[in-house]
């Protein structure tokens, strides 16, 4: 019994860990943070003893719930700033949750690899526009029409949900390839994150609940420990300190030069996709 608290108690204090690196990443860099929490819980459910067939879109449904608050509270900081663009957050609205649905189906059915070869592929040529591109490496001054902007909320929110983000990396991607500020993309990508987290952990929870039946003996998935694929122990934990440390990574970002918030994202997010690519093949 004795080895069994101290188990917890690690784990409630690994998980409180994560929830202040989420949040401070959730306000520095515009994301909900679930680059950072889905690689954390997918080891922590893991070392529970959860079966690797539900330990991805376990931990990708438990980040998307974490999101909420957070991208909220992320949201209401940059708005408070005017750097929001609100125009774009109307013309993704519909797109992006009917994009969150799709994938929350897909995930149902989708092995394992295939969330993290999508987290290899965003994440690394995310990496490479900071790092590496120039000024010059755009496409246009101007944002396309709105039809395109649509079909790129679409595929944002599909891959934002495969992945168990708020779509900032995609979003920050697409606004500067299209001439906009560093600082205007990640405030609006801070929006982005609340339509996605919301359809996306009720999603998970779809999607998960008839899973939970083939596993009764993983109590991780059982309730009142979890609802499908979200994590209730997660997300208790997790929220508090993500809440709270979002306003410091805003402040933080704002503090920031431009060419060192592409670069300090980049390292970021380099780091992120060379993780997954060691966890495919070893």
């Amino acid at each position: 019994m004795g080895i069994e608290i101290q188990q917890l108690l690690w784990l409630a204090l690994a998980m409180l860990a994560a929830g202040g690196i989420t949040g401070l990443l959730a306000g520095l860099f515009g994301v909900g943070g679930g680059t950072v929490a889905v690689p954390v819980l997918y080891e922590l459910f893991r070392i529970m003893g959860v079966p690797y067939d539900v330990l991805m879109p376990l931990s990708i449904g438990t980040s998307l719930a974490i999101i909420i608050p957070t991208s909220i509270r992320s949201y209401n900081a940059h708005r408070a700033r005017g750097m929001v663009d609100t125009s774009l957050l109307k013309l993704w609205a519909v797109p992006v949750v009917l994009g969150v649905v799709a994938g929350s189906v897909i995930a149902r059915f989708a092995p394992a690899e295939v969330f993290k070869f999508i987290f290899i592929l965003v994440a690394g040529v995310s990496a490479i526009r900071l790092l590496f591109g120039k000024d010059s490496w755009k496409i246009a001054d101007q944002l396309p029409g709105k039809m395109v902007i649509r079909f790129i909320g679409l595929v944002i929110g599909v891959l934002s949900s495969l992945m168990g983000i708020g779509g900032g990396q995609l979003s920050n991607l697409f606004m500067t390839f299209y001439n906009r500020p560093i600082h205007q993309a990640v405030a609006t990508s801070s929006g982005l994150g609340i339509l996605i987290s919301v359809p996306g952990a009720l999603g998970y929870i779809y999607a998960g609940w008839p899973r939970a039946a083939e596993f009764p003996e993983i109590a991780a998935l059982q309730p009142p420990l979890a609802l499908g694929y979200v994590s209730l122990l997660g997300f208790l934990l997790v929220i508090p300190t993500s809440i709270f440390a979002a306003p410091i990574g805003v402040k933080l970002a704002h503090s920031l030069s431009k060419r060192k918030l592409e670069v300090s994202f980049g390292i970021f997010l380099l780091l992120i996709c060379l993780r997954f690519l060691v966890s495919v093949f070893y």
